[in-house]
């Protein structure tokens, strides 16, 4: 007997930490690649398609994504049945009940209500743990084995389930998590020959005969192995070493990456760039850069404008700040043609001590001074020299470094007094096109 496994659909899903251009695009994938199973699952002459929970990403969507979802699956060939997760769980105000879905469903797509076992066909049978609310209070696995007898001779019972087990669940008091070990049982004893699991987004074999299929679309960085779906076969008869064979089919379009760079001169920031270009399918794909080293003001503003270039060809391309430990250590020639005096040049010594770790409180004071004392001389600088005339646009961009640097977070991660001050250089070494 051969069926598909898949898990954790999460259609619907918003994806905010995206470019905003990216976001359609990456919820059109989750919507395409239910065509692709499909497919597949015809292809393989699967008997069935099982969602393991976490089909919708919420209960809470717009009648749209409901629309889509049986559009994708119309076409389906092979009957399809969806078990209620932790983001789509059977309550009061289930996705599952709307009216939009119950007049849109498809004969051949099946709701997993209750764990009385499916006969899916003549000799398998099916046997769902669906969620009936976010924060079950026991092992909804466990509770739907409870009862069950022996199957009959040529059989072949699969288990579906949603969530974390035991052996891979920091919070060993979640009441909700499912006994790995007593499933295994299960499978040891011929009661179950297969069991498969949704909640974690990596295709991840737990133990003989459990397996999580993972998300067929990448949903977040942390993800090691998503973007598969499994095709199963079971021989109710053979051995337990032989009676199951699974097979990870890649079915995902979209990616997402780390890169990580040591950058300390011109030769590393092409070396980035040249990575960067051979990366394949760049508006499907995602890239967190881990970055070390020590770079000049104008470097760093090389690999601003290096990041900013990609921006408009990557779904999303950013620095992994938590991750990343890049010191900025302005030359000497990074500002010597720009020629400031008053403000401008107490900024840039602001920004200069701050960046380097020194006392930003000193600095700021030093900054305020110079501004009194500007005031108070009518135009005149602190050591008697008259300032020059003011140049509205390049004062702007001063002080657009100078809030910079005053920033609490960068990338929505704290930040360093010296970092931000760091960044601040760069931005107004770009403002000013690095030289006057």
């Amino acid at each position: 007997m051969r069926f598909l496994a898949t898990a954790d659909w999460q259609l619907g899903m918003t994806a905010g930490f995206l470019e905003p251009e990216a976001r359609p695009r990456f919820a059109q994938a989750r919507f395409d690649v239910l065509q692709r199973i499909t497919r597949l699952a015809a292809e393989r002459k699967a008997q069935f398609v099982v969602v393991c929970g976490d089909v919708f990403e919420t209960n809470q969507l717009d009648r749209s994504v409901i629309a889509r979802t049986f559009e994708a699956l119309r076409d389906s060939t092979v009957p399809i049945y969806l078990l209620p997760g932790n983001h789509d769980p059977l309550d009061s105000a289930s996705i599952y009940d709307a009216e939009e879905f119950t007049a849109r469903r498809p004969e051949h797509v099946h709701v997993i209500r209750d764990s009385a076992p499916v006969a899916v066909a003549a000799d398998v049978e099916l046997v769902g743990a669906p969620w009936f609310s976010k924060r079950p209070d026991a092992d909804l696995v466990a509770a739907a084995c409870a009862d069950l007898v022996p199957p009959a001779s040529g059989v072949t019972r699969v288990v579906a389930g949603h969530g974390a087990v035991a052996t891979l669940n920091p919070d060993a008091t979640d009441p909700a998590t499912i006994d790995d070990g007593a499933l295994g049982a299960l499978i040891t004893a011929g009661m179950v020959h297969v069991a498969v699991l949704g909640d974690r987004h990596a295709t991840a074999e737990v133990g003989t005969g459990i397996w999580y299929p993972g998300t067929p679309e990448v949903t977040a960085r942390r993800e090691v192995d998503p973007g598969n779906v499994l095709v199963v076969d079971v021989d109710p008869d053979a051995d337990l070493s032989e009676r199951v064979q699974v097979e990870r089919v890649h079915v995902g379009a979209w990616r997402f990456e780390t890169v990580a760079e040591t950058l300390q001169d011109a030769d590393d920031l092409a070396r980035l760039r040249g990575r960067l270009e051979r990366i394949p399918d760049k508006a499907r794909t995602g890239v967190w850069l881990m970055l070390q080293g020590t770079l000049s003001t104008s470097l760093r503003a090389r690999l601003d404008a290096l990041i900013d270039e990609f921006c408009d060809l990557f779904a999303l391309i950013k620095i992994w700040e938590s991750h990343s430990d890049l010191v900025v250590r302005p030359d000497d020639g990074d500002f010597s043609d720009l020629h400031l005096t008053g403000f401008a040049s107490a900024a840039l010594t602001e920004l200069i001590g701050r960046a380097e770790d020194t006392s930003a409180a000193d600095a700021r004071t030093s900054v305020a001074v110079e501004r009194d004392v500007e005031r108070e001389n009518d135009g005149e600088t602190a050591n008697g020299n008259v300032a020059e005339e003011s140049d509205p646009e390049f004062d702007q961009a001063v002080r657009a470094a100078l809030e910079a640097a005053d920033g609490e977070n960068v990338g929505g991660e704290q930040a360093s007094g010296a970092r931000t001050a760091q960044d601040a250089l760069s931005l107004l070494y770009r403002l000013t096109g690095g030289a006057r």
